[in-house]
């Protein structure tokens, strides 16, 4: 794939044109696209910028979009291989990563085409070039061609998202070295990667590349996997993974990488030594901003890159605003879109009071997945909050034995007195899919967030969502 625009200086003051606009947009990720929508509806001029030859951003063409196509058709390997109706003992099916590879671009493609038909709908320009500030209302922009475009504006949102974190003392540009970005490039097959990153990222790419029969050293610079999860999601995923042969490593960091024609060499900072075909380097990323001068306005980042907001996403500049990666937390795709949104709103009404919801539903696209929305164990336990444990195992759900899914569970945790919905933790199939059913109980009002509810409400049957009914009975039982 190819990668963003260099930035490049403009060769003569006359290829320059300018336009001005209600407001500018830098970025076609989930976050302008939320900002971009929501002000064209309300009859807004807006202009959105991407680097990039086409629409989507990070989201849609590195991250996101293909990562997850990439896992579910691991996924559906992994379930006709472990299934005698379809492989019947001829041998197993096998997939190398080009092979996904293909299902993934298709999905861009139609992801590109679906949303570029949202900005010509909505009469949003689309400019394509590298963006910066020549002062707090007026960007520069520099095209492929080097013609220069100035375009000015009332207000001005940020939406250029991350980047993978890269070390200089890293060779990136060698054929073995990849970072999240880079490894949708990967031409060879390897039969062994070392992952250096168990985050999200690390994780999600060691169940893809163990699912397609790839030797994985996952190395995690923390002393436990994913360690935000509640403890059990987090057992259990470390569990799954030593189960299905990967090797993980906890409290390691790199000391340096020694690159061959063939191999890696990762020398770790407590004198081991690992080698494999290539290495996958995801331990962190950094916010699009250093090509924005943004001395030019005021603003300036942080070591990470990242703008600090307020809750509407304005910047310390009152008419700069800034949605998405680039804030921080929590870096996520469905809650860019929301800030989009949200920082839409504020620009149009300064006594909005559109807020992002405090408890966020976390997807992670390991296999199997994983998904929570609420408190922790361990955050209860903390704040010494009286919580009861109501559990429902997916082996025991009709469906999870109609699909042969039965790796898996659903724990819910609610308050001993009020029977208040605290915290929903999931591991197994589609867990980020079944997540959202308790997210919507727990984000009722006058006492509808109560776990009795799914005691007295009909589900379908069979279905997964069963298992609230299943968990729901468990945990009131244990009250006394």
């Amino acid at each position: 794939m190819n990668k963003p625009l260099a930035t490049k200086k403009p060769k003569k003051k006359a290829d320059t044109e300018q336009s001005d606009f209600d407001v500018i947009i830098i970025g076609t990720g989930p976050g302008g696209e939320g900002a971009a929508m929501n002000l064209a509806k309300q009859n807004k001029k807006v202009a959105i910028i991407e680097r990039y030859h086409q629409v989507g951003g990070g989201c849609t063409h590195w991250g996101t979009i293909p990562s997850k196509a990439l896992r579910q058709s691991v996924s559906r390997l992994i379930e006709y291989n472990s299934n005698p109706l379809f492989n019947s003992g001829e041998g197993v099916k096998q997939l190398t990563f080009q092979d996904i590879l293909k299902h993934a671009s298709a999905v861009i493609s139609k992801q590109v085409q679906l949303r570029t038909g949202f900005y010509n709908r909505n009469r949003v320009k689309h400019i394509v070039g590298e963006a910066s500030f020549i002062d707090k209302d007026t960007i520069q922009v520099l095209s492929s061609n080097n013609s220069v475009k100035i375009l000015t504006a009332k207000k001005i949102v940020i939406a250029t998202g991350s980047r993978p974190y890269r070390p200089d003392d890293i060779d990136f540009s060698h054929s073995r070295v990849y970072d999240s970005d880079s490894i949708l490039s990967l031409e060879h097959a390897p039969r062994h990667i070392i992952i250096y990153g168990a985050g999200v990222i690390g994780s999600e790419y060691a169940s893809i590349f163990r699912g397609l029969g790839v030797k994985v050293d996952l190395i995690n610079t923390r002393d436990r996997l994913l360690s935000f999860l509640d403890d059990e999601m987090s057992d259990s995923l470390s569990y799954h993974f030593w189960n299905n042969g990967v090797m993980i490593k906890h409290g390691e960091q790199i000391e340096r990488v020694e690159t061959n024609d063939d191999s890696v060499i990762v020398h770790l900072e407590s004198g081991k030594k690992m080698r494999a075909d290539c290495l996958l380097f995801a331990n962190g990323r950094t916010g699009n901003t250093a090509v924005l001068n943004l001395p030019a306005t005021g603003l300036q980042a942080d070591g990470r890159g990242q703008l600090k907001v307020n809750e509407c996403y304005q910047t310390e500049v009152d008419n700069i605003y800034a949605v998405g990666d680039v804030t921080g937390y929590p870096s996520l795709a469905s809650a860019a879109f929301d800030q989009g949104r949200i920082a839409a709103l504020a620009m149009s009404d300064d006594a909005s009071k559109a807020k992002l919801i405090t408890d966020i539903p976390t997807g992670i696209y390991t296999i199997p997945e994983i998904s929570s929305v609420g408190k922790t164990e361990q955050e209860l336990t903390a704040a010494k909050i009286p919580y009861e444990i109501g559990r429902a195992q997916f082996k025991h759900l009709a469906r999870a034995q109609i699909t042969n899914n039965l790796v898996g569970s659903l724990k819910i945790l609610f308050h001993r007195e009020t029977k208040e919905i605290l915290g929903i933790h999931c591991f197994g199939e589609n867990a980020a899919e079944i997540i959202h059913i308790g997210q919507a109980i727990m984000q009722q009002k006058n006492g509808g967030n109560n776990i009795e509810y799914f005691v007295e409400t009909t589900f379908n049957y069979p279905t997964m969502a069963e298992a609230f009914r299943v968990a729901a009975l468990n945990g009131l039982n244990r009250l006394f």
